[in-house]
C-alpha cells in the first residue's frame, strides 16, 4: 500500500500551496470552513490524519474543481488509510510505528549506521537484547512482547517478495565492537551475511576503519534515506537520534543527506570485500569464543 504518512506530507504541502495561491490566510480558510485555526495547521504540517470531509470543504472553499479535486482527493484517501501497524497502536512505540509506515510504500531504501545491527538485519534474540536493554534504561513508551513482534513484522515487508531494494552502510566500528553478548552477536553477524548472500535486493556495505575522508564530512547520527514509485511523492530523510526521529521532506536537506551517503558509498568496501570482511569478523569473534577459558 502507499504510505499514508507519506502521503500525508504531500497532502500538507498540496493544501497550503492551493490557500496560498489564492492568497487566502489559514485564519481566513478556517472561517470559512468553520473549522479551528488548528486544524488547518496540523493539516498542513502533516500533523493529523486527515478528515475527508474537512478535506472537501477546504477544496470547496478554495475553488478547487474536476481533475484536480479528484487528484487531491486520492491523496487524501490515501493519506487517511491504515495499515498494519495501527493494529498495534502505542503498544509498538510511536518511533517503530512511523518507520513501519513509511517503509509500506518505499521504492528504496537506503541507511547508514554506526552504532548498530540495522533493525531489518536483527536477528530475534538481538531484538529481545535490545528491547532488554531499552527497559533497562527506564524506556516504557513500548509493550515489550508486542513491539518484538511489529519489528519482526517489518522485517516481513521489507525481507519478502514485494519488499523495496534496500542497502546499507555498516561501521566497520560497530562490527569490531559487540554491542550484545558474544553468542548473540555471533549469530547476528552469521545471519547478515546470509541476509547479503540470499537476498537479491539487498546490499549489505561496509566503511573500513581507515577509510580516508580528507576533504568530506562524515554524518553525525544513523539516517535513512527514502524513495518512492510516485515521483510526486517527495523523497525522505529520517535521522535516527536518541530520543527522537527527525523528518526531512525538502529537496535541499534530501540532497544534503544524499551526498553524505554518497561520500560514504565512496569510501566503503565492495559488496564482495564487505561480505569477506563480515565472515572474518564472525570468524575471529567465533575462534575468540572457542579459546577463551
Amino acid at each position: 500500500m502507499t504510505s499514508p504518512f507519506v502521503r500525508r506530507n504531500r497532502l500538507a504541502i498540496e493544501l497550503r500551496a492551493l490557500r496560498e495561491q489564492r492568497g487566502m490566510t489559514a485564519e481566513d480558510l478556517s472561517k470559512q470552513i468553520f473549522r479551528s485555526r488548528m486544524t488547518i495547521s496540523k493539516l498542513e504540517n502533516a500533523r493529523c490524519r486527515p478528515q475527508i470531509g474537512d478535506v472537501l470543504k477546504i477544496l470547496d472553499a478554495l475553488g478547487v474543481e474536476d481533475d484536480e479535486w479528484r487528484r487531491i482527493l486520492g491523496i487524501a484517501r490515501d493519506a487517511a488509510e491504515r495499515g498494519w501497524w495501527d493494529a498495534f497502536g502505542d503498544a509498538m512505540g510511536a518511533r517503530q510505528r512511523m518507520y513501519a509506515d513509511i517503509e509500506s510504500g518505499a521504492d528504496t531504501i537506503r541507511e547508514y549506521n554506526q552504532f548498530t545491527i540495522p533493525g531489518f538485519l536483527q536477528t530475534p534474540d538481538f531484538i529481545e537484547f535490545i528491547i532488554e536493554m531499552a527497559l533497562a534504561e527506564g524506556e516504557s513508551s513500548f509493550t515489550p512482547d508486542r513491539l518484538f513482534e511489529a519489528r519482526l513484522r517489518r522485517q516481513e515487508q521489507i525481507l519478502g517478495r514485494s519488499g523495496p531494494r534496500y542497502e546499507v552502510i555498516l561501521d566497520e566500528l560497530l562490527i569490531r565492537r559487540p554491542t550484545a553478548p558474544a553468542p548473540v552477536m555471533l549469530r547476528q553477524l552469521r545471519s547478515v551475511i546470509d541476509v547479503a548472500q540470499t537476498h537479491p535486493r539487498i546490499t549489505v556495505l561496509v566503511l573500513p576503519l581507515v577509510a580516508d575522508f580528507t576533504g568530506r564530512l562524515l554524518p553525525k547520527s544513523a539516517f535513512f534515506l527514502y524513495t518512492f514509485p510516485d515521483p510526486a511523492d517527495p523523497p525522505m530523510v529520517v535521522v535516527d537520534t536518541v530520543s527522537a526521529d527527525i523528518v526531512h521532506t525538502t529537496d535541499k536537506e534530501f540532497m544534503r543527506y544524499n551526498q553524505r551517503y554518497e561520500h560514504l558509498r565512496q569510501a566503503s568496501l565492495s559488496g564482495a570485500a564487505s561480505l569477506g570482511l563480515l565472515i572474518d569478523a564472525a570468524d575471529a569473534l567465533e575462534n575468540g569464543m572457542t579459546s577463551s577459558p
